[in-house]
């Protein structure tokens, strides 16, 4: 399977990244978000299997104002007891990728990922994971005649009280959503909010707590990986991909 590692000029500099598709054709675009410990192997490994499946799939480095990938030193398999100090480290880039930094950074992404040449012609999906998902709602409701799918995992701080909570955008989203939430990743008051939003922008989605999962149950090189919410993940990524994007 074909890969690169593409430098996206974004109104900040340029973001490194990598990409993943197959060998002959053209094929629907996907901007897929990593979580917050950024683009790394498991990411990568991701890529390659929904590529496998079709898709033209492009990881971009969220950090890249701070530095290139690899942005953080992170050992191969993080346990629990790693994350509270390696938190410490992550938190201030995450705080430093504002609303705004996240939004000039989509279009770019957005710019790059459907002007390749395999990407075949008409809109993309945005998928993410814990900050990811925030990030993909964000692209999508910044570029709603853009982006036809969403799928958001183990998602961050969707519905918040502030001015910017990307919530308060779905209004402009005409992307089918797919939320799948790890036991506690949202209070019930958060997912009838959001739901509520959903139903007003007139949008097909739907929102999903994973039995037996806690957060970052996807990202096989933590402790927090759940095979089982692993597997159900990769089911409705593909339903809600393959019921939106056609090559």
């Amino acid at each position: 399977m074909p890969t690169t590692t593409p430098s996206i000029p974004t109104p900040d500099g340029r973001s490194d990244a990598f990409a993943a598709f197959p060998d002959t054709g053209t094929h629907p675009g996907v901007l897929l978000y990593p979580d917050a410990l950024g683009l790394r192997p498991v990411l990568r490994d991701m890529a390659r299997e929904l590529a496998d499946h079709g898709y033209y799939v492009l990881v971009p480095n969220i950090f890249y104002r701070h530095s290139a990938v690899p942005v953080f030193d992170l050992p191969e398999h993080i346990t629990a007891e790693e994350r509270p100090a390696l938190f410490g480290q992550i938190m201030p880039l995450v705080e430093a990728h504002t609303t705004e930094r996240a939004l000039s950074d989509a279009g770019a992404y957005l710019d790059f990922l459907t002007a390749q040449p395999e990407v075949s012609a008409g809109p993309v999906a945005t998928v993410g994971y814990c900050m990811g998902a925030v990030l993909a709602l964000r692209t999508a409701t910044a570029h709603p005649g853009k982006v036809a799918a969403v799928a958001g995992f183990h998602p961050g701080a969707l519905v918040t009280d502030q001015p910017d909570s990307p919530h308060r955008r779905i209004p402009d989203l005409t992307a089918e959503v797919h939320l799948g939430l790890a036991e506690g990743d949202m209070t019930p008051e958060a997912i009838t909010e959001i739901s509520h939003a959903f139903d007003a922008a007139g949008v097909a989605y739907s929102c999903e707590i994973y039995p037996g999962t806690v957060h970052g149950y996807t990202m096989s090189d933590t402790d927090a990986f759940n095979e089982a919410g692993y597997r159900r993940h990769w089911e409705r990524l593909l339903a809600v991909l393959g019921s939106t994007l056609t090559s």
